[in-house]
């Protein structure tokens, strides 16, 4: 079908999103105001002003009716290092609250090239689906011998009958099943947190492919340019050299000896076995290459081979991304010192389409009801690395009781019973990462107050209790205000979209973003709007998530961190009172009530609609 161009471009910008309607194969071409883009940028704040344009909040998030949305931003195509990134924005079937997670691939580049500043999704395909979304056309097809592939072997199968040009975001056997934690997939990099698999898969939509040819202009290009130059070049010094050197893995160890590292479902802060899953000792005992995402001189990305046994050919080596988060969640978290266990299982949930945080988290959680004589699943032990994989791929194809942990920690302590949500590992239902709340108290704040749930990449208040004289284990007058700033940051990276592993590069963050995008865009932007900027996306997610059904109830933590030190230190308890006082001071300090809720006169002042995100 044919799309009438309804806008006209400016500068680092189309001017417009697509809707498609995948039950209809109706498409439509919807102008977006300069204004609202410069209010909201592009990535996760312009997905969730769309979100809220369109009236999302209050809809079942797998119901035909919902919208699952692909945004990119102005920035994208530029330049500018780490800038090929999209959003991909929706309600959350994990949460039922907002959802944003991000993704670096050469999809954002050919995305964007397609004409629009995003592509949104709804509706429900008769069968099995692709779309396709070239300069000027859309197209709704059914496809055989796709549904039950793996992601990279889905992806595979597309280029060769589509063609290398397109650049497809594919979903796995768990989007298929509409397990709560799917991801969707681009080469092997994943928007990974929150379910946005399920929610495509809940549309009989195998995958999303782009190809365009419809660049944007950039306000002041030969500037551009020489930031651009500058940016590469502060990207390959102190500040990212960890991320070279070790990759995301890098924190492993000194997450160790802080006994910041969850261990076994969040009991202990230090596992015995850290080091054999530590980069460090990897290096030297693996194969291992180093890669970048797309437009990225960082090269953040450790590949390390994997031996497997082919029935037909015998021994073969397979490469396998490590990141710090996967060692965490399937390894120490579930108590599993053995590299090689972590490492099929990191690669099943990349084949399968699985947030490794979620399903580690959810099956870690499992593994201690097992324990505790709460769960009839004996086979499911702490340490064992073949109950890991077992229970993965049981997960990804809701086998068994594989189906009910698909459906996350909450929703399994609610079917166990028990008082075992006490102990179940989430914050509003999005399993925790891997920063122990008991001993990083400002990111335990920021975990209880993020909108997306418990997130380390939305707030980075960890980055506030390992500096230099931090008093980790107490909140201080401070947290909310430190919280604030990191997760205000963090609202504007990833909505330029930046690559967050460049915080560290820039002298005066707010001023050299707003110099940036005055290159792309020729907006006359400067720090104080970016920082009212940030204050407004951060609101507007909240405002989401008020109209989605948001109680004050949920912004805390598990009671375990409450009620239990960590068995290896007895200063790594939390104070209840202290949280909900910093929680408050958070609020406070967002211009929101004591209780959390927001005022119609604050969303106006901060110039966004209230009554957006309300049906009629």
């Amino acid at each position: 079908m044919t799309v009438e161009d309804t806008s006209e471009s400016a500068f680092g910008n189309h001017g417009r999103y697509l809707r498609i309607d995948v039950g209809s194969s109706a498409t439509r071409s919807e102008p977006i105001d300069e204004q609202e883009l410069r209010k909201f940028l592009g990535g996760s704040g312009l997905g969730t002003y769309l979100l809220l344009r369109e009236n999302a909040a209050e809809i079942d998030p797998l119901a035909p009716e919902a919208i699952l949305a692909f945004v990119f931003s102005p920035l994208v195509g530029s330049p500018l290092t780490t800038s090929a990134k999209f959003a991909v924005v929706s309600k959350s079937p994990l949460t039922n609250r907002l959802n944003d997670s991000l993704a670096s691939s050469r999809f954002a580049l050919a995305g964007k090239k397609t004409g629009y500043d995003a592509i949104l999704i709804t509706g429900k395909a008769a069968r099995p689906s692709v779309v396709l979304v070239t300069d000027d056309q859309v197209r709704v097809e059914p496809v055989d011998g796709l549904w039950g592939r793996s992601c990279p072997d889905t992806e595979q199968l597309l280029r060769q009958r589509y063609g290398p040009d397109f650049q497809a975001a594919v979903i796995g056997p768990a989007g298929e099943k509409q397990v709560r934690y799917a991801t969707i997939s681009h080469d092997g990099r994943h928007a990974g947190r929150g379910g946005s698999g399920a929610v495509l898969g809940s549309k009989n939509i195998k995958a999303v492919l782009v190809q365009g040819s419809q660049r944007t202009t950039w306000s002041q290009p030969g500037q551009l340019v020489e930031r651009a130059k500058e940016l590469s070049e502060k990207s390959f010094g102190p500040a990212t050299a960890k991320y070279r050197e070790l990759g995301t893995a890098a924190n492993l160890l000194l997450l160790n000896r802080l006994n910041a590292l969850p261990t076994r479902n969040f009991r202990q802060g230090s596992f015995d076995e850290a080091v054999e899953l530590s980069p460090e000792k990897m290096n030297v005992t693996r194969d291992k290459t180093r890669a970048s995402c797309a437009a990225c001189t960082i090269g953040c990305e450790h590949i390390y081979g994997l031996s497997t046994k082919d029935a037909a050919t015998g021994e073969k080596r397979q490469g396998t991304r490590l990141e710090y988060e996967n060692l965490f969640a399937l390894g120490s978290l579930c108590g599993i010192g053995d590299a090689d266990y972590v490492l099929k299982a990191s690669r099943l949930c990349d084949e399968l389409g699985l947030d490794t945080i979620s399903a580690g988290g959810t099956i870690a959680f499992a593994m201690e009801c097992v324990e505790r004589g709460l769960w009839d699943v004996p086979w499911l032990q702490f340490g064992d690395g073949e109950a890991l994989l077992k229970a993965i791929t049981w997960i990804g194809q809701r086998q068994d009781v594989g189906d009910s942990m698909a459906e996350g920690s909450r929703r399994l302590a609610e079917e166990i019973g028990h008082d075992t949500m006490r102990f179940a590992p989430q914050v509003k239902g999005l399993e925790i990462p891997g920063y122990e709340p008991r001993a990083l108290q400002t990111m335990g704040l920021g975990f209880a107050v993020a909108s997306r749930g418990a997130d380390h990449n939305r707030s980075s208040a960890y980055e506030i209790d390992i500096a230099e004289g931090s008093q980790r284990h107490h909140l201080q007058p401070d947290a909310a205000t430190g919280a604030a700033e990191t997760e205000n940051r963090a609202a504007i990276m990833d909505s330029l979209i930046l690559c967050k592993f460049l915080r560290g590069v820039f002298e005066n963050f707010y001023q050299e973003s707003a110099e940036m995008l005055e290159m792309v865009t020729g907006w006359k932007v400067n720090a104080e709007e970016l920082k009212e900027t940030a204050q407004r996306i951060v609101t507007a997610r909240k405002w989401f998530n008020i109209r989605a059904g948001w109680q004050p109830a949920e912004d805390t933590l598990p009671d375990r961190f409450f009620s239990e030190s960590l068995a290896d230190d007895d200063r790594a308890r939390m104070s209840r009172a202290d949280l909900q006082e910093s929680i408050r001071a958070y609020y406070r300090h967002r211009g929101w009530s004591d209780d959390g809720w927001i005022q119609e006169d604050h969303l106006q002042r901060l110039g966004i609609d209230p009554s957006q995100g309300q049906n009629p």
